[in-house]
């Protein structure tokens, strides 16, 4: 599938990264540049055991991306 989710709080980023990691192509949208930096960078702006690596996994494998421009970003 092909998702897009909007904001990467504990709920849409460990989604979006747990989906990534099931082979899902996933978009998460926020409009904060430097959660969006840390994002594609590979460093989860939050903490939730595991994420880190899930987040890294997840973009090295182009599963997951985190634009700002929510209305080229729907999937």
């Amino acid at each position: 599938m092909r998702i897009t989710i909007i904001g990467t709080g504990y709920v849409g980023l460990v989604t979006g990264a747990g989906m990534a990691d099931l082979g899902h192509k996933i978009v998460c949208v926020d409009k904060n540049e430097y959660i969006v930096n840390k994002i594609n960078s590979g460093i989860s702006p939050i903490y939730e055991d595991g994420l880190t690596e899930l987040l890294i996994q997840a973009i090295s494998n182009t599963n997951l991306s985190a634009p700002m421009d929510l209305e080229n970003s729907i999937l």
